[in-house]
């Protein structure tokens, strides 16, 4: 088993789907545009792509090691791409909650797939949080690459045009070639499955790592940062669109300098893990970003962006501020993931992680929703400081996750 280009095909596809979930915040500002509809109508793209993710893991997660990991992976890449190469075609609201289903669908045979095989591919645990963090960070280049890629075929003259839809055409070819390298590497997924067990026995193993406390506030964890991290990355074009009169461009690039700093920070943080116990820099984290958003909100509502020409070298400071909160979102998620991972057998990887990814897509779905309700009821403003609930409940959540854990 050639393990460098198999990471390196799970590397690539995971890019390719970063890019394309996380044009969701391009979507639901463009959409707006070219159909003139709500931003509460809008959010409802978000459920059709994180209702499949949740669906489809819950389903497959626990049968997955039995249907074949690797096999699992290349029918996601192969749905997603071509959905890219359709979604340029599309000329309704509708294709775009079609386009979304599919991803997401595809994104949970994926992630459950990569999440059980970084168990067979890592040796220790250091080595396991170490590849989690490089992905995340992997995840968020693609997610930077993907809005500046996209932004650049945005005609913020016509409000109307489609013509940013041909990015998608990039991401396509981005998407066969992830498929093409994983197609060609070598996978032991024999440490993935037990034989001599049922798919029966799977699932129900499944539904019994629901109940234990252990799980039970991880989950709450997991739920709460998702639906912290949509809210922002779903919703930042809009709030720079909205809230500070920027030109659309400009917007979306916004979510790309986020992605860019959730990448550094996910890089970083992988070394200062070996450094610092876990509970405090998530702490940390937490703590800057309550104080980034009770900074930043005073200075938006005061801020306005006059000319359409502007760019990233002439605008206000509060423009740099909330991208800055990147840095502190990112090691929150691959951390808390690795460390209930590394704590389970590599059997129950497949189980563990589909509940991950149930969580997270119903995390990421309710905080979109939410946020673009508060956006069309009250303002942008309004919908910002509603994220500093979930920062409370995750720092107690995490606080509680520790001492169990400690205790094991």
């Amino acid at each position: 088993m050639n393990k460098t280009r198999l990471k390196l095909a799970i590397y690539l596809n995971y890019f390719v789907f970063a890019i394309v979930l996380c044009s969701m915040g391009i979507v639901i500002l463009q959409v707006q545009r070219n159909f003139g509809i709500t931003s509460s109508k809008a959010s409802v793209v978000e459920v059709f792509k994180d209702l499949p993710i949740a669906i489809t893991s819950f389903i497959v997660a626990s049968f997955l090691p039995k249907i074949g990991l690797k096999k699992s992976m290349l029918i996601g890449s192969a749905l997603v791409t071509t959905a890219c190469f359709l979604l340029p075609f599309s000329n309704a609201f509708w294709n775009f909650k079609l386009f979304f289903l599919i991803a997401g669908a595809s994104f949970a045979l994926v992630k459950i797939s990569v999440f059980a095989i970084i168990g067979i591919v890592t040796m220790n645990e250091k080595e396991h949080s170490s590849f989690m963090s490089t992905l995340e960070a992997v995840f968020m280049a693609g997610v930077l690459f993907g809005n500046f890629l996209i932004s650049q075929f945005v005609d913020d003259s016509q409000p109307k045009s489609a013509q940013w839809l041909n990015g998608y055409w990039v991401v396509g070819v981005l998407s066969v070639i992830g498929f093409l390298l994983l197609f060609f590497s070598q996978l032991d997924e024999s440490q993935s499955k037990l034989e001599s067990r049922s798919l029966t026995n799977d699932f129900k193993e499944m539904l019994r790592l629901i109940v234990k406390p252990l799980t039970i506030v991880f989950i709450i964890s997991v739920f709460f940062y998702v639906l912290l991290e949509q809210s922002f990355t779903s919703w930042f074009p809009t709030f720079y669109k909205e809230i500070l009169n920027a030109p659309s461009s400009l917007a979306i690039q916004s979510a790309a300098i986020l992605a860019g700093a959730t990448f550094v920070g996910r890089l970083m943080s992988g070394y200062i893990l070996l450094k610092v116990k876990w509970i405090y820099l998530l702490s940390f984290c937490l703590l800057a970003i309550g104080i980034i958003v009770l900074v930043v909100m005073p200075m938006a509502k005061n801020t306005q962006i006059s000319s359409e020409t502007i760019s990233w070298f002439s605008a206000p400071l509060v423009v740099y501020l909330m991208p800055i909160m990147g840095l502190f979102l990112a090691p929150i998620y691959p951390t808390i993931n690795s460390t209930i991972l590394s704590a389970m057998p590599k059997h129950t990887h497949s189980s563990m992680s589909g509940l991950i990814v149930v969580f997270s897509a119903l995390g990421g779905t309710t905080g979109s929703i939410i946020t673009g309700h508060v956006f069309h009821s009250f303002n942008g403003t309004t919908a910002f400081y509603l994220s500093l609930i979930p920062v409370n409940v995750i720092f107690v959540a995490l606080l509680i996750l520790n001492r169990i854990i400690s205790q094991k």
